[in-house]
């Protein structure tokens, strides 16, 4: 059921979100060097990695590290708007069309996070396809924090349904989680 409701919730939104994302792309590509687009090799469901993509919202070039671990002088100021509006998550509709992942889930992590990916193991969250939002976002809790970003995770996993789903989306969409992001703007 959970497959089918974001297979049909994803194209409704990417129909909805299509002009602004057409929108976003043509202002990345007009005020910093690089594609508009920014693809990244994830894990997801059974560790399987895959391709997430994102509106690119660094400097074209830079190292390709974990969120936590990016300067901020590498975000662009377009991308500090994206990232606060979570808008740079969009394309992820595009994976979740794919099957690669699912509107709420754990947030995917990069292959190279072996703590995070040993404390996922653990608590078997890689059973579950990867969410572009998740409770643990909305809790503040990053990659930084693995043994509490796995436990997060599965209490999400134990608990999820239909409505809790709509729940975690709606406080996403509302601007919950990332602690205080608007100070975080220059």
């Amino acid at each position: 059921m959970k497959r089918l409701t974001d297979f049909l919730a994803a194209i409704l939104g990417l129909i909805i979100a299509f002009p602004v994302m057409m929108v976003i792309a043509i202002v990345i590509r007009r005020t910093s060097f690089g594609p508009a687009f920014f693809v990244q090799t994830r894990v997801g469901l059974h560790e399987k990695p895959f391709k997430c993509l994102k509106f690119r919202t660094m400097a074209f070039g830079t190292p390709d590290v974990a969120s936590h671990d990016a300067a901020t002088a590498w975000i662009t100021p377009l991308g500090k708007r994206l990232r606060l509006y979570k808008l740079d998550e969009l394309p992820q509709l595009i994976n979740v069309l794919k099957g690669d992942m699912s509107l709420v889930g754990p947030r995917p992590c990069l292959p190279q996070q072996s703590e995070v990916i040993s404390e996922r193991r653990k608590l078997a969250v890689f059973d579950v396809r990867p969410g572009i939002t998740g409770i643990a976002q909305l809790a503040g809790i990053d990659m930084s924090e693995p043994d509490r970003l796995a436990v997060a995770d599965r209490a999400y996993i134990d608990n999820q349904s239909i409505l809790g789903d709509l729940a975690i989306l709606a406080r996403t969409v509302l601007g919950g989680g990332t602690g205080d992001a608007a100070s975080k703007l220059p």
